[in-house]
């Protein structure tokens, strides 16, 4: 029945509803989505060797899972120990490791540093010249200290020493320097590096250990001596040095007839290779230097080319001076450029 036009509004809500369906008598279907087939329920098939099959499969599947978790707990242990180190000191961390090496990596950056900047006044052993001497136990022990070094790195000798005739520039770039922060770290870590410890001399452009005549690797000592402590009524150093900055004279009078030995300096290496000394006499070098501004001088060391025999003063280029020599007794010597070592040196033979 429906409703004709103009007749809806008679009619209650309830009565326009759709007529409710009877109940119906049908039972619906049980769901079965959520139980296993029939097959997989019997147990009726499941045979002895079966079930012992099933349960050593459980069992190795335990096994792995403990063995996986061991190698994970095994690796974690190792890798602690392995960061922080062994107890009782038994290990160096890793942290350490990676640190020491930097350090020396840094103190053989800062030879090469030393080497290219600061030995023409300070001497390449650091022995002093035009500038004051740095390898002294008593200034290494206090007074020369890593903040006293950047000090005068960074601001140069005459703010540090209150004086503006003080010769020691200006190194740090951030004053107007050619050495960044890290160039000033390594020379700092280079002066005082201890004595105990043997560094390699590397080549500054291609970063290779430098090797001697003889196809060794050059190597170098610290200076520091870690044993050292001044006597208790050792006076303080001055903070400042300002030295005559003059022409080096002849090391003292030779004998008449003297032997004198002839070494010219020129594009950064000696002219000669050799030289031949009467041993147990005095004996002079003519040393001329003929590279303009670069500092030279020739020193003699014993074979291994670090223990220092004779320590004659650089000179500045061009000039020339006469070093004397007093007396050597007979053997195989080096001669050799405190500024430059790797670049010139030679074979002193007296006999």
């Amino acid at each position: 029945m429906t409703d004709q036009p103009g007749q809806g509004s008679e009619r209650s809500p309830e009565q326009r509803l759709p007529v409710p369906r009877p109940p119906s008598d049908r039972v619906p279907a049980k769901a079965e989505r959520f139980t296993a087939p029939a097959q997989i329920q019997a147990t009726g098939g499941l045979t002895p060797e079966r079930a012992a099959k099933i349960v050593r499969q459980s069992g190795n599947a335990r096994w792995v899972a403990f063995l996986g978790v061991s190698i994970v707990a095994l690796f974690v242990i190792i890798y602690y120990f392995y960061e922080t180190g062994l107890p009782y000191q038994l290990s160096v961390p890793r942290l350490d490791q990676q640190a020491d090496a930097q350090q020396v990596t840094s103190i053989e950056r800062g030879y090469n540093l030393f080497q290219a900047n600061c030995a023409r006044c300070h001497g390449a052993l650091g022995q002093g010249g035009i500038g004051p001497v740095l390898n002294d136990q008593a200034k290494l022990f206090a007074h020369l200290s890593p903040a006293y070094i950047k000090n005068v790195l960074t601001v140069g000798g005459r703010y540090v020493c209150g004086n503006p005739a003080s010769k020691m520039p200006v190194w740090a770039d951030t004053n107007g320097g050619p050495l960044n922060y890290i160039a000033i770290q390594d020379l700092i870590n280079f002066i005082r590096a201890p004595s105990t410890y043997e560094f390699v001399v590397h080549d500054a452009l291609l970063n290779e250990p430098v090797l001697d005549a003889q196809g060794h690797v050059v190597t170098f000592k610290g200076w520091l001596d870690p044993t050292f402590k001044p006597a208790p009524d050792a006076t303080t150093v001055p903070n400042c040095y300002l030295g005559d900055g003059g022409p080096v004279a002849s090391q003292g009078a030779l004998p008449s007839g003297a032997t004198i030995l002839e070494v010219t300096a020129q594009g950064v290496k000696y002219d000669v290779t050799t030289l031949t000394a009467p041993a147990n006499t005095a004996f002079g070098i003519h040393f001329t230097n003929k590279d303009d501004a670069t500092s030279h001088d020739v020193d003699i060391r014993k074979t291994d080319g670090t223990t220092v025999v004779v320590d004659n003063p650089t000179i500045n280029g061009p000039t020339d001076t006469t070093y004397a020599i007093s007396s050597l007794p007979a053997g195989t010597y080096t001669f050799i450029c405190s500024v430059h070592p790797t670049l010139m040196s030679g074979t002193l033979t007296v006999k």
